[in-house]
């Protein structure tokens, strides 16, 4: 999927957040219990979806893999086929420039697309997404590697229906690794941040829950001792 899709769906969820948060803080300082009784209905609703999901991806995790190497697969023969439909093609080499690699398995998977041969030399290229620039002093190699698109630190975005492209020779510096090996890497690496985040979250939601329903459950008790206090 294009990382603007990603990006729209990431925004709207901080934005159902808040409105979760606001939810809740309403109903508490309101006292009204409608409020806080759909706040811990959402919460259980969240909850039990994120659990559904990691059940589903533990074990369906090789259909997933097998689904992921389709659409990566896909895009690969599909790659400047049509020039006005960049989106997956540019969501694919930020990951190749990211995560240091070329191809899925390996390099070896771009010599399938024959729009990416030379037609003089028949010479076989690859994206300079998968140009290696630390294994190799060729400026004239580099010079390509100038675009915004290919910058660290500068946007993401090829113009629009542009017949310009990025090519490199396969047989040039370039990443050995398959990206399915990198990632395998990167999800090994973070492993333990990502698991303590979704038992953070969890354990977050779960004293959220308990807050509600025990509020919701002796809303006037709560505060009549707080009266007597202040």
């Amino acid at each position: 999927m294009p990382l603007q899709i990603w990006s729209k769906a990431l925004a709207i969820s901080g934005i159902l957040t808040m409105g979760l948060a606001l939810l809740g803080c309403v109903g508490a300082l309101k006292e009204l219990r409608c409020l806080l009784g759909l706040y811990f209905g959402i919460l259980l609703l969240l909850f039990a979806m994120q659990i559904t999901l990691g059940i589903l991806i533990s074990t369906q995790r090789t259909r997933l893999e097998r689904r992921v190497k389709d659409i990566v697969m896909e895009t690969i023969q599909r790659y400047h086929a049509h020039p006005e439909e960049s989106a997956a093609e540019e969501s694919w080499d930020y990951v190749q420039f990211q995560l240091r690699c070329c191809g899925w398995n390996s390099p070896q998977d771009w010599l399938s697309n024959p729009s990416l041969s030379s037609n003089e030399s028949e010479m076989h290229r690859v994206p300079c997404s998968c140009y290696n620039s630390s294994a190799s002093n060729d400026s004239a190699i580099f010079e390509k590697l100038s675009f915004p698109q290919f910058s660290r630190r500068g946007p993401l975005a090829r113009p629009r229906h542009s017949t310009d492209l990025c090519l490199v020779p396969a047989n040039s510096a370039i990443y050995s690794e398959g990206c399915a090996r990198s990632i395998q890497k990167w999800l090994h690496n973070n492993l333990i941040s990502i698991v303590g985040i979704c038992l953070g979250v969890g354990l977050l939601e779960l004293s959220f829950m308990t807050l509600s329903i025990f509020l919701c459950r002796n809303l006037d008790q709560v505060y009549d001792r707080l009266a007597r206090y202040l």
